[in-house]
């Protein structure tokens, strides 16, 4: 009779749990679909819809989001200096309430944010691309230097010469990659399980760089990896992103005339350090800024780099480049 009363305290225990990390997750992913909602506006491009943001004022600075992201994240990225620049922060192929047409190359993908300027009426803008938004933004400077005012590739997901194509380090990162991001209720279960193990995958970020952050920066990581919910939302802009930054082609960067500055740090497991420094010896007059550790969200450096990218853009772009299109 002892054994089985434990056997039914223990059933039902299991149960109870069930029931509440059911409903936890249920919380948490109501509470990510919101963020998301009544944030942003559509805009039709000759490829379909594409969502976008626009926050703070000053000269436009386009802000193109890496893998994971949204325009949500181009907002959260930028917030250090959203009180400086009018930043607008589109949703790439995929992403959210962006369409995703039959061809979503890099190329076509800076052919959209020449739609959205012409809808915004900006004639020239700045312009960040982060990890694998980077491969867009260095289209759009290719294609369009005539749209462009200066360019930020931030820990770039884009080729570097004999560069190894990126994969998963481990076993548990391969899991990841093959069921937590497919599904919301594995990947949120994964962020409440295995936090460190999950932004050591995903954020390519050692855990002894998180582990040793100050809270703040902890706190950003958190927000970072918690932000991808919903994966549901998002699943056709990571497959798009796979396929063109696990092992991108060249481009040809060296036409790329405008002011370009290409930041990354040598411990991020996504290997962007090599990128930037090719994109920096490539494309004339480049500069370079490379972080030590801090992995691929530069933790530890948020404030030196926003730092860096608001100097750059005022020193080329100034406070009254803000051109309309008349």
């Amino acid at each position: 009779m002892n054994r089985r009363a434990m056997l039914l305290a223990g059933t039902a225990a299991a149960a109870v749990s069930g029931g509440l990390a059911y409903r936890s997750f249920d919380s948490d992913l109501a509470l990510a679909i919101a963020r998301t909602e009544g944030r942003s506006q559509i805009v039709q491009t000759r490829f379909g819809r594409m969502e976008y943001a626009v926050a703070g004022a000053g000269a436009p600075v386009l802000m193109i989001h890496g893998t994971g992201g949204g325009f949500d994240q181009g907002l959260d990225f930028t917030m250090p200096i959203a009180t400086q620049w009018q930043i607008m922060a589109p949703s790439r192929f995929g992403y959210l309430r962006s369409e995703a047409p039959p061809d979503p190359s890099s190329e076509n993908q800076a052919d959209a944010f020449v739609d959205l300027l012409d809808h915004l009426g900006i004639a020239r803008a700045g312009l960040i691309g982060g990890s694998a938004g980077a491969l867009s933004a260095l289209q759009f400077a290719i294609r369009h230097p005539d749209r462009l005012s200066a360019l930020i590739a931030l820990v770039p997901a884009s080729y570097a010469p004999g560069r190894p194509p990126v994969r998963p380090p481990n076993r548990f990162a391969q899991a990841i990659i093959d069921y937590a991001l497919k599904s919301d209720a594995v990947f949120w279960a994964g962020t409440k399980l295995a936090e460190t193990r999950m932004i050591g995958a995903l954020l390519a970020t050692d855990s002894e760089v998180f582990n040793h952050a100050g809270a703040d920066e902890q706190a950003r990581a958190r927000a970072i990896l918690r932000n991808i919910l919903p994966i549901s939302r998002r699943a056709i802009g990571l497959g798009i992103d796979a396929r063109l930054s696990s092992n991108p082609k060249p481009m040809a960067i060296a036409e790329i005339r405008a002011p370009t500055l290409a930041i990354s740090l040598e411990d991020d497991r996504f290997q962007t350090a090599a990128a930037a420094r090719h994109i920096a010896a490539t494309v004339p007059g480049a500069k370079l800024k490379v972080y030590p550790t801090g992995g691929h969200i530069w933790l530890g450096h948020n404030g030196n780099v926003f730092a860096a990218i608001d100097s750059f853009l005022s020193r080329e772009l100034g406070s009254s480049n803000s051109q309309e299109i008349r």
